[in-house]
């Protein structure tokens, strides 16, 4: 939550959507705003998900 607050996404948890499409990763808040570079460390910990993986939560 502190890497989102630094990155001006606010003090309330956020929605995002995870998704891993040839070893690419994609995080999207549901507005489709790329949050990736507020958490870079989930690009390297999403990369040995299996292809096709969609993940919805709230951060």
């Amino acid at each position: 939550m502190e890497a989102l607050c630094a990155a001006g996404w606010g003090s309330s948890a956020s929605r995002a959507l995870l998704s891993v499409d040839a070893g690419r990763v994609v995080l999207r808040s549901r507005r489709g705003t790329d949050m990736l570079p507020a958490i870079p460390e989930i690009d390297t910990r999403a990369v040995p998900l299996p292809d096709a993986t969609a993940l919805d939560g709230v951060m």
